[in-house]
């Protein structure tokens, strides 16, 4: 599916690149960058969670349950999501093809949301703090899509409309249009909002499921606007309505409600 090699080029950044989305092939296994690339992004986010699990007054041990659960229900989740606001009937037509991960179609809110399902039933098992297994997890979920993205890069997918910003990208895939790069706008702001939420964790953090709930706010907030602008979302069925846009600003929306309830109420005690 991706064995060509993609030119890439930011003219405004005077850069260029030549990619080959397959990283190897050992026998008849062919290995692409995306997967290594997720792959990569999974273990610096466990490593992190596991590490700082002491913090948060979390055993380890059962944390890592939590995320092996977590992160099977994670790609069930991701693959499901895209196949149900899939728009066309490829796998009502042909239901086997849901099984089909290999050939491309997952959603990261999918997978978010499956993977948060899936840890809280195993943290719930194992007696964890919930609301503290949150915060954790929330930072390892902004290192894990910071990375990430970035498969979406050597896939040349995850862009959006013509552009002609100082940012925009060409490739084969944008048939020649400079368009926005919203992999990279998603990737920075993860990555930022990482750093700066892993500070306040350490220096200002007051309860537990503070951080989980600035997680909402930081990444519904730039989901919001920059799927706006991609090319290829899937929409809530019979509407004109991006499903993940309209997610994105539900939780934003809630969880700043939800801050704002909880300052007030610390500022009173």
């Amino acid at each position: 599916m991706y064995s060509n090699i993609y030119n890439i080029n930011f003219p405004g950044l005077n850069l260029n690149f030549k990619i080959n989305p397959i990283a190897f092939k050992f026998s008849n296994i062919t290995v692409r960058w995306y997967g290594v690339i997720i792959c990569i992004g999974f273990i610096l986010a466990i490593w992190y969670v596991l590490s700082n699990c002491k913090r948060f007054n979390i055993n380890s041990n059962y944390m890592m349950d939590a995320v092996i659960v977590g992160l099977i229900c994670g790609i069930i989740g991701a693959r499901l999501y895209y196949v149900v606001f899939f728009s066309g009937d490829v796998y009502l037509k042909d239901p086997i093809k849901i099984l089909y991960i290999n050939e491309g179609g997952i959603a990261i809110y999918g997978g978010i949301i499956g993977g948060i399902l899936g840890g809280l039933f195993m943290a719930k098992r194992k007696k964890i703090n919930i609301m503290s297994a949150l915060d954790l997890t929330s930072l390892g979920l902004l290192i894990g899509q910071g990375i990430g993205r970035w498969g979406n890069f050597v896939n040349q997918e995850a862009f959006g409309s013509k552009t002609d910003n100082i940012f925009r990208m060409v490739s084969e895939n944008t048939g020649g249009t400079p368009v926005h790069p919203c992999f990279l706008y998603e990737s920075v702001w993860c990555i930022l909002g990482f750093f700066l939420l892993h500070l306040f964790s350490v220096r200002a953090r007051k309860y537990d499921g503070q951080i989980f709930l600035m997680y909402l706010v930081w990444y519904g907030t730039e989901r919001f606007f920059v799927e706006a602008l991609r090319s290829d979302s899937l929409f809530l069925p019979g509407t004109g309505l991006k499903i993940s846009q309209l997610i994105a600003i539900i939780t934003a929306l809630s969880a700043a409600i939800i801050l704002l309830k909880f300052k007030s109420k610390v500022q009173h005690d």
